[in-house]
């Protein structure tokens, strides 16, 4: 059995990750940690009813008490970097869906990983489906090299662009390289509007009430469009790959940069 702790477990898609890995074979919850609910029971917090695991404030208290093998963290990326310190420094692996992690952040996690011998999973998106729009992106940029981004997310989000549209973006560019886009004497009216430019490719963020996380991808050719759309309608379409990220990460070494590679190794 898999032991697993889970860092921001009160919140939306910690709650979440509580259910599923207690409804997973080969998974066990082995603590729970939030900066809010100290003491409180997080299978009656999670609708699961009491499972006699209570949260803890730090990571370092619930690591000290109790034997894991894996974190997941999905918190706020001004907490993010210390956990994944903690969670080395004990010889656990970090399985994070928190954004917002810089070039030099992740340069640091895979040193504190090869120095311990372990492996950490940075997935800007989770959604097993958001990984094959991914895919197919990078097929159909290689026709359609002209291509924009727009992600539409909740009005709670903290960061813009979204992990996973920058991760698409930093893909397509990969194989297409930098390309200028639009007529060259575009002009904005109000700054901004053209969204943000990655290489070239152009970002739109979208946060209104009533989305959970979708993304377009839309390439334009000579009397033609093609559109790819991902859409996570509730937060249960991350578990399946938080699940299976738990139970491959330990067959890494390093850091492992999108749940794509796990995909890979699975053969999914």
């Amino acid at each position: 059995m898999i032991k697993v702790v889970v860092c921001g477990a009160l919140g939306k898609m910690g709650r979440e990750v509580v259910k599923a890995v207690q409804q997973a074979d080969g998974l066990v919850l082995a603590g729970a940690v939030d900066l809010n609910g100290k003491g409180q029971d997080i299978g009656e917090c999670a609708g699961l009813g009491s499972i006699g695991i209570t949260v803890d404030r730090e990571l370092e208290t619930t690591l000290k008490r109790n034997a894991a093998d894996v974190v997941v963290d999905f918190t706020v990326p001004q907490s993010v970097m210390n956990n994944i310190r903690t969670a080395t420094a004990h010889k656990v692996y970090p399985v994070v869906g928190t954004t917002g992690l810089s070039e030099n952040d992740l340069k640091e996690i895979d040193d504190l990983c090869r120095a311990q011998g372990i492996a950490a999973l940075i997935a800007p998106n989770f959604a097993i489906g958001a990984i094959l729009l991914m895919q197919l992106a990078e097929q159909a940029v290689r026709f359609f090299p002209q291509v924009e981004i727009i992600e539409l997310h909740h009005d709670q989000k903290l960061d813009a662009p979204s992990g996973t549209a920058l991760h698409t973006a930093e893909k397509l560019a990969a194989i297409r390289g930098k390309l200028a886009q639009g007529h060259p004497d575009e002009e904005e009216k109000i700054s901004g509007a053209r969204g943000a430019d990655y290489e070239g490719i152009r970002l739109h963020s979208v946060r209104l009430p009533g989305y959970v996380a979708h993304e377009e991808v839309i390439f334009g050719g000579l009397g033609q469009t093609l559109t790819i759309r991902h859409d996570s309608i509730s937060r249960e379409s991350f578990m399946p790959g938080v699940v299976l990220a738990c139970k491959s990460i330990m067959q890494f070494t390093g850091l492992v940069h999108g749940l794509d590679k796990i995909m890979a190794i699975r053969g999914e």
